[in-house]
C-alpha cells in the first residue's frame, strides 16, 4: 500500500495505491506456481498482479484495508479457477466494495496507467488495475467493451481522472456527469459490437420442446445440476474434454471477436494427457438434437439482448459456461468458423458442450422477442420464450433456485 500525491493539474487526485504480489511467480521453484521453464517471454505465474487506486480522504493518515480484502477475493478466484484477469474484463460484485451505502458495486479491469509491464527472471508481469464502477456503468461495459468504456470514463470529470482513481463517495454515474457518454456507448455497440464473448451462469438444458413449463419442473432441473456438482459428478470428465472445449472456443471466429471466455483451468487437472483416449473420442463425437430447452438464471438471461445485438449480429459467438459443472452452451451464426453446429443441424452436442446455431431470420426473430429484457423491471419468473417452429425454448429462472 502506497500513498500517491497525484497531480491536480492533470486531474489526478491524491490517492492510496495498492499493489498485489503472488499472482506472478516470485520464486520460480514450484512452491506456488508451476516451475518456470526459464523463458522470460512467457507469463510469470498467472502473468499479472492486481492494483487499485482509492481516493485519499482529507486528513486520512493510513490506507483503508478493505481494498486488500477485495483483491484477496479476486486472487482466490484466480487460483481456484485458473482464469486470469485481463485488460477489458469486468467483475460483477453486487455489493458496495467497502460494504457501505456506496453506488460503487462492481469492477472493471484495465492496465495500470503508471506501472508498465515488466520482465522478470520467471517471465512477464502486467499490472491490472481494478476500477470501481456503478451498476449502470458495468452494464454499458458489458454491452460494448471494457477498454472503450474505461477510455470514456477517463474523459469525464469526477469519474476518476486519467488514472481512474476510485472514489467510493461518487454518487453520480458517468451518464449523469456527462449525458453524451450514453450516445458514445450506443454508437460503439452499433458499429463495433461487444467484446464480451462469455459469462458464467447457472444453466441446464434438455432435448425437448415443452408445451408448458411448470415452476416445479424448472426448479427440479436446476436443482439436479447443483446435486451433480456437489456429488462431484460432471456431465463430462474433468480431463480432455474441458481442454478441448477451451481450445475450440478460442479458435472460433478469430477475426476481431474480442475477449474470449476462458473455460479450462490452466492447472494439470485439465490436462488432456491424463484422460482415456477412447473415452475422449466418445465424448467428442457430435450428436444432433431435434429440439432444445435451455434454462438459465436471470442475471445471465438478461444478457440476451447483448448476445443477439452485440455479438451474433456482428458474426461473433457467445458462451454461457456453467458455474457449477462442466457444461457450456455456445450460440453461433453461420459465419463463425470452427463451429460443429450447422444450418442443417442447428442443435449439436459434444460431451457437455451444446452449440446452438441461429440463422439470420431466426436471429432477427429472437432479437425482437427478447428485446424487452433490456429493461426487465417487473418481469415474472420463470419466464419462457418459445419458438415452436424452431423447436427451441429458453426459460429464465430466479437466482435463488
Amino acid at each position: 500500500m502506497y500513498v500517491n500525491e497525484g497531480d491536480e493539474n492533470e486531474g489526478i487526485p491524491p490517492h492510496w495505491h495498492y499493489v498485489s504480489y503472488g499472482l506472478s511467480d516470485l520464486y520460480g521453484d514450484g512452491r506456488v506456481h508451476e516451475v518456470s521453464s526459464g523463458a522470460t517471454d512467457g507469463p510469470s505465474g498467472f502473468g499479472f498482479e492486481l492494483t487499485f487506486r482509492l481516493r485519499k480522504e482529507r486528513g486520512e493518515t493510513a490506507p483503508p484495508t478493505w481494498p486488500a480484502a477485495v483483491m484477496q477475493g479476486l486472487a482466490k478466484y484466480v487460483f481456484q479457477s485458473g482464469n486470469v484477469l485481463c485488460d477489458g474484463d469486468h467483475v460483477s460484485w453486487h455489493c458496495p466494495l467497502d460494504n457501505s451505502e456506496s453506488r460503487i458495486e462492481h469492477m472493471l479491469m484495465t492496465e495500470d496507467p503508471q506501472l508498465e509491464t515488466v520482465t522478470t527472471p520467471f517471465g512477464k508481469v502486467t499490472y491490472i488495475q481494478i476500477v470501481g464502477v456503478c451498476a449502470e456503468e458495468l452494464k454499458a461495459a458489458q454491452q460494448w467493451n471494457g477498454r472503450g468504456f474505461v477510455q470514456l470514463m477517463q474523459q469525464v470529470k469526477g469519474a476518476g481522472g486519467p488514472w481512474l482513481v476510485t472514489d467510493m463517495r461518487r454518487g453520480e454515474t458517468v451518464f449523469e456527469l456527462e449525458p453524451g457518454i450514453q450516445e458514445a456507448v450506443d454508437r460503439g455497440i452499433e458499429t463495433e459490437g461487444s467484446d464480451l464473448s462469455g459469462v458464467s451462469a447457472r444453466l441446464c438444458w434438455s432435448e425437448e420442446f415443452p408445451c408448458s413449463q411448470e415452476m416445479g419442473d424448472v426448479k427440479r432441473g436446476m436443482e439436479r445440476i447443483e446435486t451433480l456438482a456437489e456429488d462431484g459428478i460432471c456431465s463430462s470428465p474433468p480431463h480432455g474434454p474441458s481442454k478441448q472445449m477451451s481450445d475450440t472456443i478460442g479458435g472460433l471466429d478469430k477475426s476481431g471477436s474480442g475477449r474470449e471466455i476462458r473455460v479450462a483451468s490452466r492447472k494439470a487437472s485439465f490436462d488432456s494427457d491424463g484422460s482415456d483416449p477412447a473415452e475422449t473420442r466418445e465424448l467428442m463425437q457430435t450428436r444432433w438434437l431435434d429440439a432444445v430447452h435451455l434454462q438459465l438464471n436471470l442475471e445471465a438471461g438478461l444478457l440476451f439482448p447483448l448476445v443477439l445485438r452485440g455479438r451474433l449480429k456482428h458474426g461473433r459467438h457467445f458462451t454461457f459456461k456453467s458455474s457449477v459443472d462442466c457444461a457450456a452452451v455456445t450460440f453461433v451464426v453461420p459465419s463463425v468458423i470452427g463451429a460443429f453446429a450447422s444450418s442443417e443441424h442447428p442443435y449439436a452436442v459434444q460431451g457437455s458442450w451444446l452449440q446452438v446455431l441461429l440463422t439470420e431470420d431466426f436471429l432477427v426473430e429472437m432479437t425482437a422477442d427478447m428485446e424487452a429484457l433490456s429493461c426487465a423491471e417487473g418481469l415474472t419468473l420463470p419466464k419462457t420464450y418459445s419458438w415452436r417452429e424452431r423447436k427451441m425454448s429458453i426459460t429464465l429462472v430466479p437466482e435463488e433456485l
